[in-house]
């Protein structure tokens, strides 16, 4: 895969562990995307997604009071149906059922937790690499 340069996607990380998302918003930063937004409460995931405008969003399943199924129905209710979003799922739940789940609803790929950093940073690039971006630019005069 060519050298995909990742500073203008916007990514939104949902994990309900604000240490989860600590980790992965530096994750993202040291892999040099500028633009990441936790969020922590799940409630609020799908008008972070909506409002950052997201390239890229990686969800937590089990969270409380809004777990990351119902993020995920929300989230493809909401899109235009022409709008491509990968998701990539990050959790401990690593039965069948929660991948077969996760990627029923729409999910483009599914980690289990502890994630390795070099699987999940690949993920991540594939992830934006096949969605046909190459990145976000401002036009220069």
């Amino acid at each position: 895969m060519p050298d995909l340069d990742v500073s203008g996607f916007r990514v939104v990380v949902i994990d309900d562990q604000v240490t989860n998302v600590e980790f992965l918003t530096a994750l993202l930063e040291r892999d040099g995307f500028r633009h990441v937004v936790g969020v922590s409460d799940p409630r609020r995931a799908l008008e972070a997604i909506v409002s950052e405008d997201a390239d890229l969003v990686l969800l937590d399943l089990m969270m409380p009071i809004v777990d990351g199924y119902e993020v995920l129905r929300s989230l493809r209710q909401a899109l235009p149906g022409d709008r491509f979003l990968p998701v990539l799922v990050m959790t401990a739940d690593a039965t069948p059922e929660a991948r077969r789940s996760a990627l029923e609803l729409g999910a483009a790929d599914f980690l289990t937790k502890p994630v390795n950093v070099l699987e999940a940073t690949l993920r991540i690039r594939n992830l934006l690499h096949t969605g046909g971006w190459s990145g976000r630019t401002v036009a220069s005069d």
